[in-house]
């Protein structure tokens, strides 16, 4: 199907109908009629301001109403966020995406945040950030300090989201695409898996994601990750081999997107990650910790690459090595610089 063709749900149903290895089939050859199948995108995802989020999303640890033991962090300092990005370059990663737990960010943080991406650019590496719901004119901000991506997943589909969240609508998160989109920054936007969704609400959300004007660059596909004290902790575990079945259908619905194996890779054993790469997932998160979760540590990684024949995708740097430090040496002292500032929560 055309990228430019709409899905239906017919359609996208009859995907989830399919028996999974010809399914498997089908992913792999879209995969590799639009990417390397031996390249793996490496992201590694900092926490710059964690916890006490006002947001009530059933799932996650960081929200200010779920009991989870989790200790709240103001706003990182530009110069520790700059020293996190260059050891995840040095690690092999190829893009450093930078979450704050907001549901918008406020005014007098931009120009910490526009310092923060202006540093990663100056590393040669590609910048994310997930801070929430934006207005246009912070879009546009961020697209001028130099961001690659936003992240904003839409969790799941529309007819199941307000189980799962009732502090934002749908509708703003799309707005909030749009807005992304129109600045010129590129789109990562996502799911859930194992919310206690049904199929057709798997269905719902990839056809949702594939229906956009553009599809998303970046497609993150978590696995819940139960943590004690969220509303979601006791919910079953979701078959492995249907979380590798929503991995295929987005290869497919979405063939030029990245696909992201995202949160829940620490719950997956190496057959169950090998399988998801040979549905067509080409990306990762590196390092030991996702926001607040646990991750696969780096040579577990690089072993299972091995393992599998898989390389990380290089990023071509624009910069020399003393370029790199005169640019970040110039962010670091620009006199709104602080070693910590207290982010609005």
């Amino acid at each position: 199907m055309n990228q430019t063709e709409r899905w239906s749900a017919a359609q996208t149903q009859a995907l989830f109908d399919t028996p999974l290895l010809e399914l498997l089939f089908t992913a792999q050859q879209v995969h590799r009629e639009h990417f390397d199948p031996r390249q793996i995108q490496v992201s590694t995802l900092l926490s710059i301001k964690t916890g006490n989020c006002p947001e009530d999303c059933k799932y996650c640890p960081q929200s200010a109403r779920y009991k989870t033991g989790l200790a709240s962090e103001a706003l990182m300092a530009v110069d520790q966020v700059l020293e996190s990005a260059r050891q995840a370059k040095a690690a092999g990663s190829g893009r450093f995406c930078m979450g704050a737990a907001w549901k918008n960010p406020h005014e007098r943080d931009l120009p910490y945040l526009e310092q923060m991406i202006r540093g990663v650019k100056a590393l040669g590496m590609e910048s994310c950030m997930t801070l929430g719901s934006l207005t246009p004119s912070q879009a546009e901000r961020l697209k001028h300090a130099g961001l690659d991506y936003y992240n904003h997943n839409l969790d799941t589909s529309p007819e199941y989201y307000d189980k799962i969240i009732t502090t934002r609508s749908y509708q703003e998160r799309l707005n909030t695409l749009d807005y992304v989109r129109q600045a010129g920054i590129k789109v990562c936007s996502g799911g859930i898996l194992g919310l206690g969704e049904s199929v057709t609400d798997r269905a719902g959300l990839l056809r949702q994601l594939a229906n956009m004007p553009e599809p998303p660059e970046s497609v993150p596909i978590n696995m819940l990750v139960k943590v004690a004290g969220t509303p979601l902790d006791n919910l079953p575990d979701i078959d492995p081999f249907e979380f590798i079945r929503t991995i295929a259908i987005a290869r497919i619905m979405m063939p030029r997107s990245y696909v992201r194996l995202s949160a829940g890779r620490e719950q997956m054993n190496e057959q169950t990650q090998a399988m998801c790469f040979m549905a067509g997932a080409n990306s990762i998160f590196y390092g030991c910790k996702l926001l607040t979760t646990p991750n696969p540590e780096q040579n577990s990684d690089l072993k299972l690459f091995r393992k599998l024949g898989l390389n990380p995708e290089k990023q071509q740097i624009q910069q020399t090595y003393s370029e790199q430090l005169v640019r970040i040496a110039k962010q670091l002292h620009e006199p709104d610089t602080e070693h910590y500032y207290n982010a609005a929560p």
